[in-house]
């Protein structure tokens, strides 16, 4: 059984068994849960359905978050990138277009599949449904990438953690990033160990992000930080399938965004304290939804 406490390790024991780190997680899955593949399969195939839903109902115009920060961006982008002008290309736009729209479903109290988390539900789904919409991949192959996503999460859990309370943005988008990168790299047919690097790039292009909702609320600016970290993705997965390697290791990187993030004094960790928070901007904003308080 898998101990999932080294990306690097999984990466070398798919290498050494010949299979996708998906494979390998989903066959490790079936035997520590006692269940079928098949029927774990089933499970990430309705992940995929909710991701598609959440992308659909995000995307409505008039779709608004009940604090009324946020809503209609997912259209906006969704528009754009249609018209065949996103500077990235229909397909980085399509993922961008996603990751907001998922984003936004979630501001408006909508159903997600947190990825690893609600603040960055819209990274991996932006990632993975943009591929699936090009018919670059198929739904198998897709879900068999959140296995590999999934994985990644967990050794980032269990040796860092995911909340932007305790390790700031980094820990949410950061992580949803390294996990879309590494599954992009499976998919687009990379080894275990470039999805491995694409994963230590994407990381490593957010240590340091601090966590600073403006009024505590995961919308401003958390939704387009999705946008961010999706992008981010696809430029880490095509560096690592373009044979760049990351210097620092994968594990380690992940132990030094640990250590970022203990780092970080607590009005940078989701107590909306400090940042872009508070801002004048930010602090007008709250205000006006809560109060000028204490």
């Amino acid at each position: 059984m898998l101990d999932y406490d080294s990306i690097g390790e999984l990466a070398r024991r798919a290498a050494s068994e010949a299979v996708t780190i998906g494979r390998l997680v989903l066959a490790d899955q079936a035997e520590q849960l006692d269940l079928p593949q098949d029927a774990l399969l089933r499970r990430m195939h309705r992940n995929l359905d909710v991701m598609r839903a959440a992308a659909r109902d995000g995307a409505q115009k008039e779709l608004r978050s009940t604090s009324g920060l946020t809503g209609g961006d997912g259209w906006r982008m969704e528009q754009y990138a249609a018209s065949g002008r996103a500077l990235c290309g229909p397909l980085g736009g399509r993922a961008i277009a996603i990751a907001v729209a998922v984003a936004e479903c979630n501001a408006a109290m909508g159903r997600i599949v947190a990825a690893p988390t609600a603040g960055s539900c819209g990274i991996l789904p932006g990632a993975l449904l943009s591929l699936l919409e090009a018919g670059r991949v198929t739904e198998e192959q897709a879900a068999l990438a959140l296995f590999t996503a999934g994985a990644v999460g967990m050794v980032i859990a269990n040796n860092a953690g995911v909340s932007g309370a305790e390790g700031g943005c980094q820990a949410e988008c950061g992580s949803a990033s390294a996990m879309a990168a590494a599954a992009l790299v499976e998919l687009q047919g990379g080894t275990p160990e470039m999805a491995a690097h694409a994963a230590a790039i994407a990381l490593k292009n957010q240590l340091g992000l601090v966590c600073d909702p403006v009024a505590g609320l995961v919308e401003v600016p958390c939704i387009k930080r999705n946008a961010g970290g999706v992008a981010n993705a696809f430029a880490a997965a095509d560096l690592a399938l373009a044979g760049v390697r990351s210097v620092i290791p994968v594990d380690e990187v992940v132990g030094a965004m640990r250590e970022v993030g203990g780092a970080m004094p607590c009005a940078l960790r989701e107590t909306a304290e400090g940042g872009l928070a508070a801002t004048p901007t930010g602090a007008a904003l709250r205000e006006k939804l809560f109060g000028r308080g204490d």
